[in-house]
């Protein structure tokens, strides 16, 4: 059985046209955070767009920069999936999600088969951090929480939100509620955006806060993992001005880095 962020983010073919595909698909009710869904579902129907899209299935997704630049509303999206170029091992694609007439969210991403050569020796190293089954389940929902979060399992090892603490930080273990067929480049997508923004650990009330800009790189096949475990996920906020910070995440497998994620957030309230 499929989880709710498959069907969630489940698209069907409506043309393929030399260097286009189309894709529609329909965002359901109760993954709202705030006016639209949360950004974890509009970018991951953008991001299984550009996976469908690569007729080459040994070219996987490296890396992801989207801007989301309307709320995406419950209702029928469409997708186009434009090549850009196309070369002997890499593939460079961009994706734009409307509804009705208007621009909602795009996407320029890159896919690419792996390389046969020696492997580069440079490797990041995850944060210490305890068993997952020592760490206690934590609810994140309405009012406080946004509509979507009953969707994720939380297992905060780090500062909560709204404790006024001494830095902007959160970590902790997560993974969807209902458990998908495959853990995929979208459900990655949807993973790194699920988490509250970490700047929300320094404030001592709730602040409405939207994600205008996201990057993805992934540095594991994600297919290989083991849907059901959840992955490690700390944050930090870098720095920011004017009501607008950066944000970067990464989402870990035992000692193994598994994405990479720079957001760009606004404080709205």
């Amino acid at each position: 059985m499929s989880s709710e962020f498959e069907r969630a983010t489940a698209l069907q073919s409506i043309v393929h046209n030399g260097e286009e595909r189309r894709y529609s698909g329909d965002i359901p009710d109760l993954w709202q955070q705030g006016k639209g869904a949360f950004g974890g579902v509009t970018v991951g129907l953008l991001t299984r767009a550009i996976v469908l899209a690569e007729a080459d299935r040994g070219r996987t997704l490296r890396s992801l920069s989207a801007e989301l630049c309307a709320p995406a509303l419950p209702g029928p999206v469409e997708i186009a999936v434009t090549s850009m170029r196309r070369g002997g091992s890499m593939s460079f694609v961009e994706a734009r999600l409307t509804q009705g007439d208007a621009l909602v969210a795009h996407a320029s991403a890159s896919l690419a088969a792996p390389r046969a050569i020696a492997p580069a020796a440079i490797r990041p190293v995850p944060p210490r951090r305890p068993p997952w089954r020592d760490v206690a389940t934590i609810p994140v929902e309405a009012p406080l929480g946004p509509v979507f979060a009953k969707k994720y399992e939380y297992r905060s090892t780090g500062p909560l939100p709204f404790a006024s603490g001494p830095e902007p930080a959160a970590e902790g273990w997560i993974r969807e509620k209902e458990t998908p067929t495959v853990l995929d480049e979208a459900a990655i997508a949807g993973l790194l955006d699920a988490w509250w923004p970490a700047i929300l650990a320094i404030e001592s009330a709730p602040r409405a806060v939207a994600t205008v800009g996201y990057t993805m790189q992934l540095l594991v096949d994600p297919r290989s993992l083991d849907p059901a475990e959840p992955l490690f996920h700390p944050a930090r906020a870098g720095g920011g001005s004017d009501n607008f910070f950066v944000e970067m995440r990464e989402l870990c497998s035992a000692d193994t880095v598994v994405a990479m994620n720079q957001q760009t957030f606004a404080l709205l309230s």
